[in-house]
């Protein structure tokens, strides 16, 4: 069996030593300036050049870092952005609308004040023909609203129509400019009379037809058209529209041409229904 080694470290001497060799290594290196040159060479190829790639590594790592970091907020940011466009977007769309439909509304309230003399009734337009045109539309009061067959429509102005049919909640519209229609009319400037037609083809133009006037009429273009009084179910005194064109027709009796009616039957949402018709005035 091996005996355990007696050998012993003297920590003493040890310490001694380690102190010799600082010393002897601190002169060398006063004494000979170049002692560690191969060292610091050798330091300088490896260790620094690591030193330099660790860095160059920890600062694309935070660069990166910090790049998602300001992605992501500006994702955030940008979806609050667009949160808070979409809401401002609502809010001017609905602002639009309202100021819209108060125009429209204070159209119809002047235009209440300018036939004052007879009894409206405020409606909407709830349907039309499949065409660009209302000449042919449906709103939202009936019977039950005291409307009734021959009643004259008025909006925007001046004269739209008049109803031809009536249910409890409903009533049709024909308007002037639907092929079927005709309206006696007059001359504000001279009181001489005409016949305003609808056509649909023609209204593309933005004119409609007038026919038969007198020869003698001093009719010019800008004058303004009303309803007659002979018409048979128009009330008196209902603008119509504009002159825009007038000229002699080929048996120099009659003069004919076209006006620009003062409705935009492209856009019509709320009407007038005037409540007295050409008959009640016969009685």
């Amino acid at each position: 069996m091996k005996k355990p080694s007696n050998f012993k470290i003297n920590h003493k001497a040890l310490f001694f030593v380690m102190t010799l060799l600082c010393i002897a290594f601190l002169i060398i290196s006063v004494a000979v300036k170049d002692f560690f040159a191969p060292a610091k060479t050798v330091v300088s190829y490896t260790v620094v050049p690591l030193q330099n790639g660790a860095n160059h590594i920890g600062s694309w790592f935070n660069t990166k870092a910090d790049m998602i970091k300001s992605i992501r907020k500006l994702k955030n940011e940008n979806a609050k952005l667009r949160k808070k466009n979409s809401e401002l977007a609502e809010e001017n769309s609905l602002l639009a609308q309202n100021k819209y439909e108060l125009t429209r509304l204070r159209n119809l309230y002047s235009l209440d004040k300018d036939y004052s003399s007879y009894k409206k009734i405020g409606a909407q337009v709830i349907a039309k023909d499949s065409n660009n045109w209302f000449n042919i539309f449906t709103i939202n009061r009936g019977s039950n609203s005291g409307v009734k067959k021959d009643m004259n429509v008025i909006s925007d102005g001046g004269l739209v129509g008049i109803v031809f049919d009536v249910g409890k909640n409903y009533a049709k519209v024909r308007s002037i400019i639907d092929d079927e229609s005709s309206v006696s009319v007059s001359f504000a400037s001279t009181s001489d009379s005409g016949i305003v037609s609808g056509d649909l083809k023609l209204i593309d133009d933005g004119v409609m037809n007038i026919t038969g006037i007198s020869v003698e009429a001093k009719v010019s273009e800008g004058d303004m058209v009303t309803t007659s009084s002979i018409s048979d179910k128009f009330v008196p005194g209902i603008l119509v529209g504009y002159v825009n064109k007038i000229k002699k027709d080929s048996n120099k009796l009659t003069k004919s041409g076209t006006i620009i009616p003062v409705v935009d039957f492209k856009h019509i949402n709320e009407v007038l229904v005037i409540k007295t018709t050409k008959e009640d005035l016969k009685k």
